[in-house]
């Protein structure tokens, strides 16, 4: 009965649902690097260091937060679109301190559903077709995707080795050619540091140079900095929005999942001038209108729960540091022993591994090395990580014998990962 129906409409209606085609900008975005390589360490049950998300169990205090936010009317209930009003209350008394500004949280803040939506939304707001967005490589692979279904051209300039690349902070621009990939038609930068994949921590001499630059062309700067709160212990967050003269150019992402250890509730936000973060809340309340409410009842919680306890040994943001970093050393010494050099973080999830040493062989002639060293990995080794290639536009020569490695796991997974790695050669 069904198929005479739809039979009936396609020659009623004088072409067949088969011929409608989508819009030709999503055409060619079909697949996800994360849905594909998830899927691979599920086929192989292979110990999963590949996508960066905890697995191990959120604080107590989140727990608390959601029992209390349960018995409250209101948290069921639509909010404001912009951002739950304690949320953004809250967020502002944090981070206005950590900008040297009073951040107006009813103008300057806008919730998401996850860092993701807020770098969406960023870039849609402002990318027409034809207008340039400068990525530095490696990068998040999504904004790549978003600026070419906005029809804008993305223009890759590297993080490159500069002395001995086993140190993150070691990976810079080159100046001349940072420089030069500016031009009349350059909209948008995108700046991430804590850096994915990397762990590179751009030093403020860094960020002066690319807010002068973008100064210079007139060029609005999207910061994403969802790691800002694993920055290890002895280092620096510098924040590009502090430089003089470039907050209001610029937008500053950021996520509750990095910042509490709970990935899979998708909460974020964006910080700027009105100017700026009134235009993503366009795209955003015309694509989901507000992030769930009882979420955002319970970050809140979370975050006043962080400013009481500011410096204090009891408050997360103190003790996430040294998780981070006590998960990198276990992954690092894994690799050591097995003869693996590493390129050193100084923040966030992830450590490059360089993969030379195991004497892999393969044809390179239509896919990447990397790409079956962690294919080979997962299948053989149980032990899954994600290709750096992939994170890559252009140059992706600089990646090619290195796979990304995430330490933000339990302790069982950490053993049971560096168990693996060690035995890696044998």
């Amino acid at each position: 009965m069904l198929k005479t129906a739809a039979k009936q409409f396609c020659l009623y209606s004088g072409r067949c649902l088969a011929s409608l085609s989508p819009a030709q900008r999503i055409i060619g975005h079909e697949k996800n690097l994360w849905v594909e390589y998830s899927a691979l360490a599920i086929r192989h049950q292979a110990v999963n260091l590949g996508q960066g998300f905890p697995d191990f169990p959120p604080p107590q205090f989140l727990k608390d937060a959601w029992s209390e936010a349960v018995d409250i009317p209101s948290a069921h209930w639509y909010t404001r679109g912009q951002g739950y009003p304690r949320l953004v209350t809250a967020l502002s008394d944090l981070y206005s301190p950590e900008f040297g500004r009073t951040i107006n949280p009813m103008s300057e803040i806008m919730t998401s559903v996850g860092a993701y939506e807020s770098l969406y939304a960023a870039l849609t707001a402002f990318t027409d077709p034809g207008d340039e967005v400068i990525l530095i490589e490696p990068h998040f692979d999504s904004y790549s995707v978003v600026v070419e279904v906005c029809g804008g051209k993305p223009v890759y300039v590297p993080l490159k080795p500069e002395g001995d690349p086993r140190n993150a902070n070691n990976w810079v621009l080159d100046k001349a050619e940072f420089e030069g990939a500016f031009n009349s038609k350059t909209k948008l930068l995108m700046v991430n540091t804590p850096h994915n994949p990397i762990g590179k921590l751009f030093s403020a001499e860094e960020m002066e140079f690319i807010a002068r630059t973008c100064e210079k062309h007139n060029v609005l700067i999207i910061s994403d900095e969802v790691y800002e709160r694993c920055v290890f212990p002895g280092h620096v967050h510098h924040r590009i929005a502090t430089v003089p003269g470039a907050w209001d150019r610029t937008i500053t992402v950021g996520s509750a999942g990095k910042s509490f250890s709970m990935t899979g509730y998708k909460l974020g936000w964006a910080i700027g001038p009105q100017e700026l973060i009134s235009k993503l809340q366009t795209v955003h309340q015309t694509a989901v209108y507000s992030a769930p409410t009882i979420l955002q009842e319970v970050i809140a919680r979370c975050v006043e729960r962080e400013i009481q306890m500011k410096g204090h040994g009891d408050a997360y943001h103190t003790q996430l540091p040294q998780i981070m970093k006590d998960g990198c050393s276990q992954i690092m010494a894994a690799c050591q022993d097995a003869g693996l050099d590493v390129v050193e973080p100084f923040g966030g999830y992830f450590i490059l591994v360089d993969t030379s040493p195991l004497g892999l062989e393969f044809d390179t002639s239509q896919v990447e090395y990397d790409i079956q060293c962690v294919h080979w990995l997962t299948e053989h080794k149980k032990l899954a990580g994600i290709p750096l290639s992939l994170f890559f536009g252009k140059n992706k020569h600089i990646s090619e014998k290195y796979i990304r490695l995430c330490f933000a796991k339990s302790e069982g997974t950490l053993k049971t990962g560096g168990d693996i790695i060690r035995d890696i050669t044998k």
